[in-house]
């Protein structure tokens, strides 16, 4: 079994203190012993492997012994994400943050039930970036997917402009395990809410570079189809090498 995983902003120096929640977490919850090795992470890169030296109720410290920086993968995998109602949105990012995902982009697409706009808007985006921290630390990552801030369909063709873009849609000929992929660089992979990306999106997407692929025979729900095709993807390039 791998060594536990925690949170830590500062990795620096040969002795840690993990306190707050993260603390409460390691030495009430999951209970770690003294001279057991865990691993800390900063969330940006940096992991370091360390030996718990002293306990008390809600502080662990422990003593560094060797500190890595994990290099970003390539090609950088984007998760263009359409809002989802309920916890679909956060469930599709849990999912994709588990199989590696480098970046989440709430997108505001037309068939979007759920609208994120002010307060409303800026905590369902919290809600997202705590559910990839949480996945992060759950599935042992040193670097947690960046979060950014929801786009609209003109954003997003900005950024789809000169980006290797791929669109999951099922009426798509071409099937994301043959299509060329990126050796470096960035990757974009779009994915449309429940009722699916209209055809006036899809138009605009390809019109400015993006390439419509399907994962297979079935249909798959917008809250998992991110995470299987960044699977897909991280298969077929050096990302799981």
């Amino acid at each position: 079994m791998s060594a536990a995983l925690f949170l830590c902003d500062d990795l620096s120096g040969d002795e840690l203190s993990l306190t707050g929640s993260e603390g409460r977490h390691a030495a009430t919850v999951r209970r770690v012993r003294l001279g057991e090795e865990v691993h800390l992470a900063d969330g940006r890169g940096t992991r370091a492997v360390c030996t718990v030296v002293a306990l008390e109720h809600d502080v662990v410290r422990l003593r560094v012994s060797t500190r890595v920086t994990e290099p970003e993968p390539v090609p950088r995998v984007v998760l263009v994400q359409a809002l989802a109602k309920g916890d679909r949105g956060e469930l599709a990012v849990e999912l994709a943050t588990e199989v590696g995902v480098d970046e989440v982009v709430p997108w505001s697409a037309e068939r979007c039930i759920v609208k994120w706009d002010g307060p409303r808007g800026e905590k369902s985006l919290s809600r997202w970036a705590s559910t990839a921290r949480e996945a992060g630390k759950q599935s042992r990552r040193a670097r947690h997917p960046v979060v950014s801030h929801w786009v609209s369909t003109e954003e997003l063709l900005a950024r789809v402009s000169g980006t290797p873009t791929l669109v999951l849609h099922e009426g798509a000929s071409a099937p994301l395990a043959s299509v060329e992929l990126p050796s470096s660089g960035e990757l974009l992979l779009v994915v449309g809410p429940e009722g699916g990306v209209t055809d006036r999106e899809l138009s605009a997407l390809t019109a400015a570079g993006a390439v419509a692929v399907r994962l297979g025979s079935s249909v798959v729900r917008t809250s998992t189809a991110g995470a299987a095709a960044i699977a897909v993807v991280s298969a077929r390039t050096s990302r799981w090498a």
